[in-house]
């Protein structure tokens, strides 16, 4: 039995009552079933990750937490690493084929987003802790060994193609206009070995993932059925989409990474502290570990007064310490201050942009002997096109320096500054931002 649609039963216990309680339980084999299962042991899932690009991406939070929403329930999570999958490509959720990426290009994806998964996963089981201890798995262990002929022998003859050519992600591909090829076909058949494989040598009973992924699901449940006699278990959660219809973990400059050398902690804790407020609860509840009860507390102090962003902080330091840890979470917090602030924000706000806006190293006595030198410094860093550009800009009120506005007649900075800072943000309009470091 196949149960499809968002569930938002919140009287359930344990780890499924969570799940549903925080919008994420799409689609499950029968879950009556599974919670009986749940309960009498834990249980080992699977989730797995292609190594399509050197880094995941904010998407891969949701099921990636899921695991760990497992895991801290006391059940054994798999996280794997497909680099076998990913010499193929997934059809699902996807309009075109992927570009095959070749060996060297494959080995290094597999291994960074392998570093990035350990980072959210217990490996280790601690004397203190109840969790059982995660595995991290390459799926190229069982697969690249394993010749054409005995894979369909194997596994391809337990597969009809009419069972293929029912799944949605399937039938898309093959009415859209860039078809389907026979090498995206056959990925149903590997991640159905997958699951095989793994329930076969890691007892591994049940498998999640994103809400394209249910074709690819149920296909390695009835692979286990019929090689194995066994019973496993399926789930997805939803994709996160925003409320304005844009796709979530996108901006004007593209995907927002995990990878810090990607995306900065500062863009990702920006991208967060400005979500919209009909999707903070959503995202609060599916990309945080911060219990339900918690979060509702925490919105009824948001609605009281939201332009305070309350909820959205949360949120964007929440995330920000999962995948970057508690010391870059705090540089993003200052930098923030430092952007946002005024002449109250402290020093070391400054110093945390950094690599984030664009520099230049001035002397101090330089600036302190001339008698114009916020003019200066607006053409030197290039912000001003030229010194009666400056001019005109700082008496039309477009310059702040340090979060504070300039007087329309201001033609130097403020000596306080060039006395006792060793930074000093200047800033036209609302964008255009530019760091003095003073040496």
């Amino acid at each position: 039995m196949i149960h499809t649609g968002l569930v938002g039963n919140t009287e359930r216990k344990g780890i499924l009552g969570d799940l549903a309680s925080r919008g994420l339980l799409q689609d499950s084999t029968d879950q009556a079933a599974l919670e009986k299962r749940l309960e009498e042991r834990p249980i080992t899932l699977y989730c797995g990750f292609d190594p399509t690009a050197d880094s995941l991406h904010l998407g891969h939070l949701v099921p990636l937490l899921t695991l760990r929403r497992f895991q801290d329930a006391g059940h054994r999570p798999i996280a794997l690493a497909g680099g076998a999958t990913g010499m193929v490509g997934d059809p699902s959720g996807r309009s075109e084929e992927r570009n095959l990426l070749n060996q060297d290009e494959l080995s290094f994806n597999v291994h960074a987003v392998a570093s990035q998964l350990k980072s959210f996963l217990s490996f280790e089981t601690e004397s203190k802790e109840k969790t059982e201890a995660a595995l991290l798995v390459d799926n190229r262990e069982w697969t690249v060994e394993v010749n054409v002929l005995d894979f369909l022998r194997d596994v391809g003859k337990h597969v009809t193609v009419g069972t293929m050519l029912s799944k949605e992600s399937v039938k898309k591909r093959l009415s859209s206009e860039q078809g389907l090829s026979f090498t995206e076909f056959s990925y149903m058949l590997l991640q159905a070995n997958d699951f095989f494989e793994l329930y076969e040598n890691y007892k591994c009973e049940m498998q999640i993932g994103g809400s394209d992924q249910w074709g690819n699901i149920t296909a390695g449940i009835d692979m286990v059925r019929r090689r194995s006699s066994g019973t496993a278990y399926g789930l997805t959660v939803p994709l996160i989409t925003r409320s304005d219809g844009a796709k979530f973990g996108k901006t004007a400059e593209g995907t927002v990474w995990l990878d810090p050398k990607r995306t900065l902690p500062y863009e990702l804790y920006q991208y967060l502290i400005n979500v919209d407020d009909r999707d903070v609860e959503k995202l609060l509840l599916q990309l945080t570990l911060v219990s339900v009860s918690d979060i509702s507390e925490l919105l009824q102090d948001h609605r009281k007064s939201p332009e305070d962003r309350t909820a959205q902080q949360r949120l964007a330091t929440e995330v920000c310490r999962l995948v970057h840890g508690e010391e870059e979470t705090e540089q993003a917090q200052l930098a923030t201050q430092g952007l946002f602030g005024n002449e109250t924000t402290p020093e070391n706000s400054f110093e945390a942009l950094r690599g984030i806006v664009p520099e230049t190293e001035v002397r101090s006595s330089e600036l302190e002997k001339e008698g114009e030198s916020l003019i200066d410094v607006l053409v030197l860093t290039g912000l001003c096109s030229s010194r009666g550009d400056a001019r005109r800009t700082i008496s039309a009120g477009g310059i702040s320096v340090n979060g504070t506005r300039q007087d329309k007649d201001a033609v130097s900075l403020p000596n306080e500054l060039l006395l006792s800072g060793d930074y000093v943000l200047i800033q036209k309009g609302k964008k255009n931002r530019h760091l003095l470091v003073i040496v």
